[in-house]
Order: structure tokens, then sequence, then C-alpha cells
């Protein structure tokens, strides 16, 4: 990568902790979880986390509590070379925090379920960020989740629309948006989950034959709906199937990496997302972005945790050497 993109992500920082379990509880039911774990991630800080990694100079802005748990996730950020500098902190509420739900059964896909509680990263306000009009124009590429106030995203993506800056958004968890938000993102980045909410359009998959069988038109159709609102590019991730991204010029389909042993899901998302934004910075072949974009999310899968998992940019090269020696 010739070019180190400098991006900025404007979104969560929330403290994950993943329980463990071969069954999922009905109501009034209680179970025994296998594991539990704590470790820090939000959608935003694992994506600019990721972004880091991959060597890209990133600026992050969220917002998080006077707290053990805030304190934690500026030290990972910062480990991994992301500027924290422009962090907000909230002096009443704490940071964020979700709780991830994974079931794991022998010889089947691993579920994840994810709850999150925002605390202090739904508490950052316009007028805290409107600093950024007169800034947004020294950054390659803006990234965005639903993760902080709408307004918020709202009003950053227009700048970044205003100084003709790329704005990538990450729709989760699913929120309605508005036509005028729409027309300023570039590229909007779902999972099957997300896109059938958006759109109404399930993408079925043949479970029982193969997991990496799914129906493609259902999938051009689902994307062709979200582009008609307004967003020249949408991406659809599908798991161990691959990624579709639809564009104005033509639709791609790329598969997903083969033989990746599944041990965490959680950040499998953001690290794609990580990848896709660094990459798509330079002058790569789309091709080549998918398919960077889809090894760092299959390393990312086969280690446990949230930013824990998430890859540099060696272990990406050299993971993909090792999958074209094999």
């Amino acid at each position: 990568m010739n070019k180190r993109p400098k991006i900025l992500v404007v979104g969560s920082l929330m403290m994950n902790h993943g329980i463990e379990t071969s069954v999922i509880p009905e109501e009034g039911q209680t179970v025994m979880g296998e594991d539990i774990q704590k470790s820090p991630g939000g959608k935003g800080a694992n994506q600019a986390v990721q972004m880091a990694r991959l060597g890209a100079d990133v600026t992050l802005i969220g917002k998080i509590g006077r707290d053990q748990d805030g304190k934690e996730l500026i030290k990972v950020c910062k480990e991994a070379g992301v500027h924290t500098e422009q962090i907000l902190y909230d002096d009443t509420l704490p940071t964020g925090s979700s709780i991830v739900l994974l079931e794991k059964v022998p010889g089947r896909k691993v579920k994840k379920r994810s709850i999150i509680v925002p605390g202090a990263c739904m508490a950052i306000t316009v007028d805290e960020i409107c600093y950024l009009e007169d800034e947004i124009e020294k950054y390659d590429l803006v990234v965005l989740q639903n993760a902080v106030p709408m307004e918020v995203n709202e009003e950053v993506a227009r700048y970044a629309y205003e100084h003709q800056v790329d704005v990538v958004l990450n729709p989760t968890p699913v929120k309605k948006l508005s036509k005028e938000f729409m027309q300023h993102i570039t590229y909007l980045i779902v999972n099957e989950q997300a896109a059938k909410s958006m759109t109404g359009v399930k993408i079925h998959s043949d479970w029982k034959r193969d997991w990496t069988r799914f129906n493609l038109d259902e999938a051009r159709v689902a994307s062709a709906v979200i582009r008609g609102r307004g967003v020249p590019t949408v991406l659809v991730t599908l798991g161990e199937k691959g990624v579709i991204m639809n564009t104005p010029e033509r639709f791609y389909y790329k598969k997903a990496v083969e033989d990746v042993e599944l041990i965490d899901p959680r950040a499998a998302g953001d690290a794609f997302i990580g990848a896709f934004c660094t990459r798509i910075c330079t002058d790569d072949s789309v091709g080549k972005v998918l398919s960077i974009a889809n090894y760092t999310a299959a390393l990312s899968i086969s280690t446990p945790g949230a930013i824990e998992s998430l890859p540099t940019s060696k272990k990406v090269r050299e993971y993909m050497e090792q999958k074209r020696d094999a």
C-alpha cells in the first residue's frame, strides 16, 4: 500500500461481555454457560483499530464514561495507533457495554446474538462535533455506524458530502434512514439480517446441503432496493458465503475464504469493514479490495475476542500466502 489513507471514524466504544453456551435459554429457563469473557470493542473502536492495524492513519470520535471501561478502551485504541484525542467524556453516564451470546453446538454454525447498552455512546451531540465542518476535508474517508445519535451521523455525513469526502455507513443497529442521509452515503455495508430489515428481501441459503450456497438473485434485488434509495454502492456481507457489491458500473461477488475454523464471529463484520475502508482508499482493484477484506474477516473469526481478534497487515499477508500455498 503506497498511500496511507487518512480516515475519520465516528462511532461507539463499548466493553463487550461474551458468553458461550450450547443452549440459548427460553422464557423462565436457566442454563449453564461454558465461558464468559470481557473484551474491549464497540463497532467504532473495532473498525478504527482494524484500519490502524492495516496501516491507515485513523482518528476516532465517540463518547465514553469516566470509568475503568473507558480507560481500557482508550488504552487499546492508542496501542493500535488510533488517534484518540477527540474522544469525548460524559460525567454521568457509564461507558457503553454489550452482551454477546455465542451459541456453540458441535457440527453446527456458531450463532451470535447481541444486546447493546449504549450508555455514553448515545450522549454525543451535534454541538460537540460541529467543528468537523471545518476539518473534514483533510480526510480521505469518513466511516459511520448507527451506534451514535442519528442527528450526529446525519450532520457528519452532510459535512463530508459538501466537501466531497466519501462516506461509509454500516447501519447497525438497523434504524430508519432519511432520504437526505442516504444520498450523502457513498458506500453502505450491511449483513444479511440488516439487508432483510431494510428491504424485506430474505436471501435464502441451502443450510442442509451446503452453507456456501445462496440465492444470488435475491442478493441482487436486496442491494438494488437499497441503491434505489440514493446510495451509489451497496455491499451485503454473507458470512461464509462471501460478499456482494452492487455499484453504478457493475455487480461483484467474491467468495469467502474456505476451510476457516470458526471460533468467535463477533468482530468479523468490523474486520471486513476496516479492511474494505483501508483498501478502497488506495489504487487497488475492487476484486483485490474485497479479497483482502474477506481474508481479514476470516482471520478475525478464527481468533477469540473482539478487538483482540483483529489482525495486522503482516498477519493478513502471511495468511493469504498460506492459503494460496495450501
